[in-house]
């Protein structure tokens, strides 16, 4: 069998006593421990302050007595402030990390009877964050005749082992999840494994979070939700403050985000506190973090990682803790390779990086948000619209093909929703209503984006470009949206060839567009 060691303070008060006859009718937690008929003591490290020395070996002697199987090793540790959390934790933690634990011959009971409360409080922080690994054991008095051994209990910090406790945890759990999700039941296992990830990070971690996606895949909503989970669970205490760097430009930039002092440059006729200091105690989000220059860069990571950082005009630094959430429909890792995003700026956001996939990668999604939807209207237009059967079948049809292009990905399905119920003034979204919108969606997505230069000039460099004919450039730019408004190389292929390929009798899209881009050294992972 293991053997059985007890690590507990003494207890300056309740383990005191006269040395006579009549403290053995009396209950000492301590000594009373090791009286147990039920619990064997092999080894009792006690703990105690230097003015506690004398009491420390007469409660020994009184041990030896009762229980002389049990090797009592005193142990000193000095407190200028026994009331102190930080000076008190700090202590037992540099005792546990000193201390040879060996659980495969030993079990390990941590005493929290004894002690000053902080004492206790910390020794339990300690045990449940396995610097200690063992189990609590508490002590009291029996009711009723005196006793001088009193009753014990154990507490197994393993919750999982408290049946009522983990079906508590795990309910709190997938309510934070569907939090997280607006509340949406979403279908896509994917984007739902990722989602109970953010949530486990957002309640555990202060740690900066990457939210990579393209435009409108939600990463501003998610990022208030996860600010609203942590504010609610108390972890957060200060603001939700949100930017969009791509609408920070030259000096302004730094003014934003860093503040000023009176007088810094022309204009700057009273002091501004800028939003990292507006984003103290809370959180930070920075949107499209990508269009920051690298002088902003090189200060937001300052800010991170000291919490401190210069205000323009200013020569004092002031402080704020926040945590930070970026966003992105960049790919940062190019952007590094090309000099415009820093590395070290990078490796520290990179902790946590979650890449949020856009609508057309989650089709069967669309029809719980279209619920969502309808309920988001009722709720700002105070007007309940719903859909009659024939056409919110035809809506689905229609929104899960392929031939819905959601390039605006949750925005356009929500201005979708939005724009069919405000014209039914009857609050019924009829057949007509769902034809007349599926034209208007078409004509919104024939007009391609106006990407494919910034596309072309993502993937290749200055003077690759200016080898390539004008006519392919504008070739291969399209070539490069349809690749990112896709899931796969065969599914971009079937779409770019989709007339060509009815009339063979076997088709090989996708390595068809592979030998495509390998003609400009490309590969899907390039471009995709």
């Amino acid at each position: 069998m293991k053997r059985t060691t007890v690590i507990g303070f003494l207890g300056s008060t309740l383990d005191a006593s006269k040395q006579d006859a009549a403290r053995w009718n009396k209950w000492r937690p301590t000594v009373g421990l090791c009286m147990q008929p039920d619990l064997r003591v092999d080894r009792l490290v006690l703990l105690h302050g230097r003015q506690h020395e004398g009491l420390a070996k007469f409660v020994t002697q009184d041990i030896a007595s009762v229980s002389p199987e049990t090797a009592v090793e005193p142990h000193t540790i000095n407190f200028d402030d026994a009331w102190d959390f930080e000076e008190v934790y700090t202590e037992l933690l540099d005792f546990a990390e000193r201390f040879e634990f060996e659980p495969e011959t030993e079990d390990y009971l941590v005493h929290i009877t004894t002690g000053t409360h902080v004492a206790q409080i910390c020794l339990f922080l300690l045990t449940e964050a396995r610097f200690i690994p063992g189990k609590l054991l508490q002590t009291q008095p029996k009711r009723g005749k005196p006793d001088a051994g009193g009753v014990w209990t154990v507490i197994d910090l393993d919750l999982s082992r408290y049946d009522s406790i983990a079906k508590r945890f795990a309910e709190g759990s997938r309510t934070s999840t569907s939090f997280l999700k607006g509340g949406i039941e979403t279908r896509n296992a994917a984007f739902n494994a990722m989602i109970d990830e953010i949530e486990q990070v957002a309640t555990r971690s202060s740690a900066p979070l990457l939210l990579m996606g393209p435009t409108g895949a939600g990463k501003s909503l998610l990022a208030r939700r996860i600010y609203e989970l942590k504010a609610e669970q108390h972890r957060l205490s200060g603001a939700f403050v949100e930017v969009n760097c791509a609408t920070l430009k030259g000096d302004n930039a730094m003014s934003a985000l860093f503040g000023h002092r009176k007088g810094a440059f022309t204009g700057a006729v009273a002091e501004r506190a800028g939003l990292l200091r507006s984003a103290d105690k809370g959180m930070l989000f920075l949107d499209e973090i990508g269009e920051l220059g690298l002088d902003e860069q090189a200060m937001i990571l300052r800010a991170v990682e000291d919490k401190r950082f210069l205000p323009v005009g200013s020569d004092k630094e002031v402080e704020s803790d926040f945590q930070l959430i970026a966003g992105t429909n960049r790919d940062l890792v190019r952007a590094v390779a090309g000099g415009s995003f820093r590395e070290d700026l990078f490796a520290r956001l990179n902790l946590w990086t979650f890449n949020l996939p856009g609508l057309a990668e989650r089709r069967e999604d669309i029809e719980p948000n279209l619920d969502f939807e309808l309920k988001r209207f009722a709720a700002a237009e105070d007007t309940r619209v719903t859909f009659n059967k024939e056409a919110r079948a035809r809506y689905l049809s229609f929104a899960t093909s392929a031939e819905a292009r959601w390039d605006g990905n949750f925005r356009d399905l929500s201005a979708s929703i939005t724009r069919m119920a405000t014209l039914s003034p009857d609050g019924r979204i009829d057949r007509p209503a769902v034809e007349a919108e599926i034209v208007r969606l078409g004509n919104l997505w024939a007009v391609e984006p106006e990407q494919g230069t910034d596309a072309l000039a993502e993937v290749l460099n200055a003077d690759a470009i200016a080898r390539i004919d004008p006519f392919d450039r504008k070739q291969l730019s399209e070539v490069i949206v349809a690749c990112r408004r896709n899931p796969s190389l065969s599914a971009t292929g079937r779409e770019l060839f989709s007339v060509s390929r009815q009339q063979r009798t076997s088709t090989n899209d996708a390595d068809r567009l592979r030998k495509y881009l390998a003609r400009f050294d490309l590969t899907w992972s390039d471009v995709s």
